[in-house]
């Protein structure tokens, strides 16, 4: 019944029992940390933009983690009302920092839909159309402008909230209102690395159906750099939805993901592979 995803069905005993286990969002999260090779990621971009291409850390984190998904599905999956859905499209959230007209700082969720055909190029370009799209002070985008109306009655964000929640618990909730909702993604993402901050370990929201949050912190010294070299990390603070897939699954995505930021090289072709297996197939007899 669900406009953005499909229940999955057939599995484990065990799997099945995690939602009532536990049923709610923030009894299942798991925390872990990660460090990126910054010299690496900023070395690639560095590269890129000599070749007239713009690359940015956010742009290179949702390729390698959008190719890894597609690789293991599980990761696309969400729980909702003690049931576990694989989401029918990829899309990840993120925050912007704006300045209102006055000069004072505000924020405005951005959420960005990927494609099986997508590259870290086209990726890069609409987070950039995004960006751009919602930087001006006196933009506000739908989000914005549905916030704005629900909040401009006393009383009404109460009442429009409870519904929105109780619709979504039941599968009821349009796709429409899914799309414009940031807290209804594949992957949330905040970088405060942009506004020099160190790495925190985010909740996953209880309202929407955000699986896993992903916080990129400022770039650290890593503890195994030899004197003399660069030896920069940026830390990854990971909370995951525990219910959405075993911890093997897990171990063989983020396998993936660690493997594709160490190699963003192979995140310029088709994320599904596509173009390689074309490849393969016209040099077999």
């Amino acid at each position: 019944m669900r406009a953005d995803g499909t229940r999955l069905r057939g599995l484990t005993p065990i799997v099945q029992a995690l939602p009532y286990i536990m049923p709610r969002r923030y009894d299942a999260q798991n925390w872990a940390s990660d460090m990126i090779d910054e010299d690496i990621v900023r070395a690639y971009i560095r590269q890129k933009r000599r070749e007239g291409r713009r690359v940015t850390h956010m742009s290179v984190l949702a390729a390698a983690y959008y190719k890894a998904a597609l690789e293991n599905p599980k990761l696309n999956c969400f729980v909702v009302n003690r049931r576990i859905y694989r989401r029918n499209h990829f899309c990840f959230s993120f925050v912007l920092l704006k300045k209102r007209a006055d000069g004072t700082p505000d924020e405005t969720a951005l959420k960005i839909f990927l494609r099986p055909d997508d590259t870290v190029f086209s990726i890069s370009e609409r987070v950039q159309e995004a960006i751009d799209r919602n930087s001006e002070a006196a933009h506000n985008n739908r989000t914005d402008r549905f916030a704005n109306f629900a909040f401009a009655v006393p009383g009404l964000a109460r009442v429009v909230f409870w519904l929105f929640y109780h619709l979504d618990l039941h599968g009821l909730l349009p796709r429409r209102i899914i799309d414009l909702s940031p807290f209804h993604t594949s992957l949330f993402i905040t970088n405060l690395a942009s506004i020099n901050t160190s790495c925190i370990h985010h909740h996953c929201y209880e309202f929407g159906t955000t699986s896993v949050f992903i916080c990129m912190g400022k770039p650290i010294r890593r503890p195994d750099a030899l004197p003399g070299e660069k030896g920069k990390a940026m830390p990854l603070g990971v909370v995951m939805d525990e219910r959405i897939a075993t911890g093997v699954e897990y171990s063989r995505f983020f396998a993936a993901f660690t493997r594709y930021l160490r190699t963003p090289e192979v995140l310029e072709s088709r994320l599904d592979g596509a173009q390689e297996l074309r490849a393969e197939a016209a040099v077999l007899p």
